[in-house]
C-alpha cells in the first residue's frame, strides 16, 4: 500500500467512479435515443444497443487476466484513454452516411473498455485503501458513480436537446455531446497520471498462469452450479426484473415518438430531465429505502412487498399511453413513481444474490449472479423491439387506433407474473439462505 499522504483518496475516487458511470450511461442509454432520433428501427435499436451490455455482464471471464498482465493502476489509465478516442471516434463517425454501423462498432469496444476499466478500477480501490479506508469511502465512491448516472442519461440528454433548440440537426448535437465527452474524459484521464498513487503492492501476479487461471476459473464455475437450489436462484436472477427489462430500451422511444404515433412526444430535454433526473434520483432514494426496509425487516419478509414494487408501477406506462396529453409535471411524477418502485424493489433481488453468493469462492460466485441478472435485463430488452412490432400488427380491439405503445406496455403488465412466478419458485431458498 502506498503512503496517501500525498495522494488523498479525495483527489482521485470520486473522478475515478464518475469515470466508471458516465461510459455506462453513454453506451446504454444515449444510443437508444439518438437512433431512435435519425430514423433507426425499433426492433433494431433495441436488439443492437441491448447487445452493448454483453461486456460487463460476462466480465468476470476476463477479469483475472488484468491481475496477470501490468498493474491496475495503467490498466484503469490504458482504459480511460482508449474510452476517449472512442467517444471521438462516435463523434467524427456521427455526421456520415455509415453512422449506424461505426458507431455500433465503437460502442462495442468502448463497452469493453469500460467494463475493463470497472475491474481494474475497483481493483486499484481495493489496494490503495486499508478496510476502515475503504469502509469510510464507500459511500462516497457509490454517490460519485450515481452523479455521474444523472450527468450521463440527464446532463448529456438536455446538452442535446438544447442545441436541437437552437436548430442544429440531430446528428450535429449528439457530435458535439461526444466531442464535450472526449475532452472531459482527455482531461480524467490527464488529471489521473498524477491523481492516482502508485502503489507498492500493485504489480502482476506472477506467480499465476493463464491456464492456471483458467482451471481454477472453471472450478470455481463448477462449484457455483453445484450450489442448492441452483435452479431456482438461476430463475429468480433472470425473471425478476422481466417487466423493466421489457420497459428499459422503449420507455425512451416512447418519450421520444410523436403523439400521432402513440408516444409522448417529449423533446429531448424533457426527457433529459423526467428520464434522466427526476428518475435516476427516485431510483436512488427508493434503493435506499429498500436497504433499510431489509436491514430492519429481512429479505423473507419484504420479498413480496418488493416484488409487488418492482413490478406493478409499470402501469404509469399504460396510463400515459392512453392518456399523453396529461402534461409534463405529472409524467415527471409518473416516471420518478415507476422508477422509486423498480430502485425499492431491486434491493430484494440485490440481497438475495449476496445471500447466495455465501460460501467458499464467495466474490467469484457473486460475480456469476450479477451476470445472470445482467442476463435477465439484457436478453428480453434485445426482444422488446420485435415484440413491439409484434403486438402493434396485431389491431387488438379496445385499444386506442394506432397506440401500439399502449398495447405493448399492457403486455408489460402480464409480464408482472413471471416477477411473481419467480419469487414463488425461489421461496425454498430465500427461507434457507437467510
Amino acid at each position: 500500500m502506498a503512503d496517501l499522504r500525498h495522494n488523498s483518496p479525495w483527489k482521485w475516487i470520486p473522478s475515478l467512479y464518475i469515470a466508471e458511470g458516465i461510459p455506462y450511461c453513454a453506451v446504454n442509454t444515449l444510443p437508444v435515443l439518438f437512433y431512435c432520433e435519425l430514423g433507426i428501427s425499433i426492433p433494431e435499436i433495441t436488439a443492437w444497443t441491448g447487445l452493448l451490455s454483453l461486456p460487463w455482464m460476462i466480465r468476470p471471464f476476463w477479469s483475472p487476466f488484468v491481475d496477470i498482465f501490468s498493474t491496475k493502476r495503467k490498466w484503469t489509465l490504458a482504459m480511460q484513454l482508449l474510452m476517449t478516442v472512442c467517444m471521438l471516434a462516435v463523434a467524427l463517425c456521427l455526421p456520415t452516411s455509415f453512422y449506424f454501423a461505426s458507431t455500433l462498432s465503437v460502442f462495442a469496444c468502448m463497452a469493453f473498455f469500460s467494463a475493463t476499466h470497472d475491474i481494474a478500477a475497483d481493483g486499484f480501490y481495493m489496494l490503495a485503501l486499508s478496510e476502515k479506508q475503504q469502509a469510510d469511502f464507500v459511500g462516497i465512491r457509490s454517490t460519485f458513480y450515481k452523479v455521474a448516472t444523472v450527468l450521463g442519461q440527464g446532463g448529456l440528454t438536455l446538452l442535446a436537446g438544447w442545441l436541437e433548440s437552437r436548430g442544429m440537426a440531430p446528428s450535429g448535437s449528439w457530435a458535439v455531446v461526444f466531442y464535450c465527452l472526449t475532452a472531459v474524459f482527455f482531461c480524467i484521464w490527464l488529471w489521473h497520471t498524477q491523481a492516482l498513487p502508485k502503489l507498492a503492492d500493485d504489480y502482476p501476479s506472477g506467480a499465476t498462469t493463464p491456464s492456471g487461471i483458467i482451471r481454477d476459473f472453471c472450478m470455481t464455475f463448477v462449484t457455483f452450479f453445484k450450489k442448492r437450489h441452483i435452479a431456482s436462484a438461476l430463475a429468480f436472477m433472470l425473471l425478476f426484473r422481466l417487466p423493466e427489462a421489457m420497459c428499459t430500451k422503449m420507455v425512451a422511444i416512447f418519450m421520444k415518438s410523436p403523439i400521432e404515433d402513440g408516444g409522448l412526444g417529449l423533446s429531448l430535454t424533457e426527457i433529459g430531465f423526467a428520464n434522466g433526473t427526476v428518475g435516476v434520483i427516485a431510483l436512488l432514494v427508493g434503493g435506499v429505502l429498500g436497504g433499510i426496509a431489509i436491514g430492519n425487516g429481512g429479505l423473507q419478509r419484504w420479498i413480496w412487498p418488493m416484488a409487488a414494487s418492482l413490478a406493478l408501477p409499470c402501469i404509469v406506462y399504460c396510463l400515459l399511453a392512453i392518456w399523453p396529453n396529461t402534461g409534463f409535471p405529472m409524467i415527471c411524477v409518473a416516471v420518478g413513481f415507476e422508477q422509486f418502485g423498480y430502485g425499492f424493489g431491486l434491493t430484494a433481488l440485490m440481497m438475495y444474490m449476496i445471500y447466495f453468493a455465501r460460501g467458499e469462492s464467495e466474490t467469484s460466485h457473486y460475480a456469476f449472479c450479477i451476470a445472470f441478472s445482467m442476463a435477465g435485463i439484457m436478453l428480453p430488452g434485445m426482444a422488446a423491439g420485435w415484440v413491439f412490432e409484434r403486438l402493434a400488427g396485431l389491431g387488438i380491439d379496445g385499444f386506442s387506433h394506432g397506440n401500439a405503445f399502449e398495447i405493448y406496455f399492457w403486455f408489460v403488465m402480464v409480464c408482472c407474473l413471471t416477477t411473481f412466478a419467480a419469487c414463488r419458485i425461489a421461496g425454498p431458498s430465500i427461507r434457507e439462505i437467510t
